[in-house]
């Protein structure tokens, strides 16, 4: 879909801001089941399916995630860059999602027990307008870990083409630990499956 811009500033700003809102539209599925297409960078074979919607990437065909960096939900600073070297699960959620409630004790639990291991959970909160919903979610959880507040969706445009991407609510991927997405899942996660997307990143020298 494209929209052109013309006239005013104005309504130039306006344009690009709906433009940016369909785009949103488009990769952000929606609130529950349903998995994007697994793209590929060119040869067809650079990713390796696992088990439902869940994909993993060989550490040949990585590519680096985007930068991402902003307020948390509770106003402090965040560059997820800062935890290069180490794994990080980055979790999209929203406050007003069912399946992300339903998997968010799961990613605690696994966030608490894999902190020693070097292992960083942050999280990406997208849709909710208001920083209150999200902060009650989290103090409901005890969700030991930052997220990052996205309310429009800006930061989840960032991830490249032809790289895995968050396409649903909730979606989360796994970083390896030079920055490159290694792994993603486009549904809530139990805590095996969890596990089973961090620990050969943890492995991996």
């Amino acid at each position: 879909m494209f929209l052109r811009a013309t006239g005013s500033p104005g309504r130039s700003r306006l344009s690009a801001a709906v433009t940016a809102a369909v785009a949103c539209a488009l990769i952000l599925s929606g609130c529950g089941g349903g998995g994007g297409q697994e793209q590929s960078s060119g040869s067809g074979k650079n990713y390796v399916d696992g088990t439902g919607a869940v994909t993993e990437v060989k550490p040949a065909d990585r590519k680096p995630a985007p930068e991402l960096s902003g307020e948390t939900v509770d106003g402090k600073r965040l560059d997820v860059a800062d935890y290069r070297g180490e794994v990080v699960v980055l979790n999209v959620w929203g406050s007003w999602c069912p399946p992300c409630r339903a998997e968010m004790p799961h990613l605690v639990k696994v966030a608490n027990e894999t902190e020693d291991q070097g292992v960083r959970f942050v999280g990406i909160n997208t849709r909710d307008l208001d920083r209150v919903p999200a902060q009650r979610f989290e103090d409901e959880y005890e969700v030991p870990y930052p997220s990052l507040y996205d309310p429009s969706g800006k930061l989840l445009l960032r991830f490249p083409k032809g790289s895995l991407n968050p396409q649903a609510i909730p979606s989360t991927l796994v970083l390896d630990r030079e920055g490159r997405i290694a792994a993603r899942a486009l549904k809530p996660l139990g805590e095996e499956e969890l596990r089973s997307m961090i620990d050969p990143l943890v492995e991996e020298k």
